[in-house]
């Protein structure tokens, strides 16, 4: 711990910093750029024209799920928090097992843009595509401000950057480079950067994992004891973070359920299911995913204690960006400045693939869900879908560097596990039951997806997470009325028992039995799937 003693000291060479994430944007911008010229159709903006392989699509998955939540904020949990903090890496894994088995090949049989398109197929079309998109834009937009805010705690501590001004010029460096990514390569350009980027990111925690075992000589025993002889919580048992009274342990189970359900209901993880040809490949696509996500999960357990050991949880949260400059620091203990460069420009990477994907998520629901078949009617040309995609890109980018900025020092896998609520209050329960569920109808569809968000953001607006502690949103503030910071265990069986509710109070509508019938096959063969899905 030497070389990090001072609390919150700068690491590294901020020039050399600067200079391997430049070389990074350069080359990404590049492949965006080539790819950018096959991108003609509204198809090929939104879903790379439905051309990649199941295992190219798998790396993507893995780059587009593998946030920096993933890389910095678990590991800085797991540092910190210890086995709290583990569990973040055990349900964003497991949740895999989820939209595997109930959720990834019907979902790519029964649309072919977006998740609403999957909704509106046997529901009546354009209030059911409205409350789909409002979704998704909601997700998105939680799961962009956890994104940007790592960005300004990662490159604050890169260019040693305290100021809350010079912080906030970073996120907005972030959301431009985004904005870019998006306008110029569409779903095919991010695609091929979110591969590139699931390589290298697993590659360097690969790396790091096997120098930190090769510091305590791959015993795995010393390594817990050396953390925990530096921790001055017990991190190697349960209660470090979400203590030991009843209502810590139903913040704890409620956390588990929101990791373990949110996936399947994720908007830009469903929308990759559209990138692949056929069902086959769809599958094909998860089970890379999986076996990609899961080793990079088990290696931030190494990650985590690691730097419990080598730089100590104090010095990580006296840091610029605090539990979320653990993996830097942890590299810059493993290797020194160019190591730490090097590993930064992973993490930066992460953070541009994922705010690219989110966005054009985002934009492809709006432009595809609300302007053309809700105010357009069906009549929006493709030229006219794209320009509008385009134009959501830069107001989303804008929003999203605005509230990165309000979220600056929260730990990001805990603001992403805000946005797997979500997802798995209003999109999850809609999903399973159009699906599944001959009797569901409009009126079920409504009252899941609206009731399902209202209930989960406004728990969220008045929980901890928000304000009442020295780590909310708005410290100063307090009307955090909801005692859970996570509000799951709530939110999510109040979505499903809303969707029950109004599929009980709309029956005398009759939906479209002929619909129905065809949902039920095209979902289960396929056969069909690349037909217009309007109505």
């Amino acid at each position: 711990m030497s070389t990090l003693a001072a609390a919150g000291a700068s690491v590294g060479n901020p020039a050399l910093n600067i200079a391997i994430f430049a070389a990074f944007v350069v080359v990404t911008m590049t492949i965006v750029i080539r790819a950018s010229r096959t991108t003609k159709k509204a198809s090929d903006f939104y879903t790379g024209g439905g051309q990649f392989s199941g295992p190219q699509n798998g790396f993507a998955i893995a780059g587009d799920y593998l946030s920096a939540a993933s890389f910095l904020g678990i590991a800085g949990a797991i540092a910190v928090y210890g086995y709290d903090g583990f569990l973040y890496s055990i349900g964003f894994l497991v949740a895999w097992l989820v939209a595997l088995l109930l959720v990834a090949e019907l979902l790519r049989n029964t649309g072919r843009f977006t998740m609403a398109d999957v909704l509106s197929f046997r529901l009546s079309e354009r209030p059911v595509r409205m409350a789909a998109a409002l979704s998704t834009l909601a997700v998105s937009l939680f799961y962009l401000l956890a994104q940007m805010a790592g960005a300004g705690g990662l490159v604050s501590l890169l260019l040693n950057i305290d100021g809350k001004f010079g912080q906030g010029v970073v996120v907005a460096v972030v959301g431009l480079l985004m904005i870019a990514y998006v306008l110029i390569g569409g779903m095919k350009g991010t695609t091929y950067v979110q591969m590139v980027k699931a390589v290298l990111l697993i590659l360097g925690a690969g790396v790091m994992f096997v120098l930190v075992l090769v510091a305590v000589k791959g015993n795995f025993s010393t390594l817990l004891a050396d953390a925990q002889a530096n921790s001055s919580k017990d991190i190697l048992a349960p209660g470090a973070k979400y203590g030991i009274s009843a209502m810590s342990r139903l913040d704890f189970i409620s956390l588990g359920i929101a990791l373990v359900l949110g996936t399947a209901g994720l908007p830009h993880v469903l929308m990759r299911f559209y990138t692949v040809p056929t069902a086959k490949e769809a599958r094909r696509s998860v089970t890379w995913a999986i076996g990609l996500i899961g080793a990079f999960y088990l290696f931030t357990l190494v990650l985590g204690y690691g730097a419990a050991r080598m730089v100590g949880p104090d010095v990580i949260q006296a840091a610029p960006g605090k539990e979320n400059a653990a993996a830097p620091l942890l590299a810059f203990e493993l290797g020194g400045t160019i190591f730490l460069a090097v590993i930064s420009a992973v993490a930066f990477a992460t953070i541009l693939a994922v705010v690219a994907g989110l966005a054009i998520t985002a934009s492809a629901s709006f432009a595809h869900d609300i302007y053309a078949s809700v105010i357009k009617r069906g009549t929006a040309t493709e030229e006219q879908q794209v320009r509008v995609s385009r134009i959501t890109v830069v107001v989303i980018g804008v929003v999203a560097i605005v509230l990165g900025i309000l979220a600056m020092g929260q730990n990001i896998a805990f603001l992403v596990a805000l946005a797997f609520a979500v997802a798995a209050s209003a999109n999850l329960p809609t999903l399973l039951f159009s699906l599944f569920w001959k009797r569901f109808n409009t009126t079920g569809a409504l009252f899941s997806i609206y009731g399902g968000l209202i209930t989960c953001i406004g728990l969220i607006v008045i929980s901890p997470a928000v304000s009442g502690k020295p780590t909310s949103m708005f410290p100063d503030a307090n009307f955090d009325l909801f005692p859970m910071s996570n509000p799951g265990i709530v939110s999510i069986p109040a979505g499903f028992l809303l969707a029950v509710i109004g599929t009980y109070i709309g029956g005398r509508r009759r939906e479209n039995a002929a619909r129905q019938a065809e949902m039920e096959v095209r979902s289960l063969t396929g056969v069909g799937v690349e037909k217009a899905v309007s109505h």
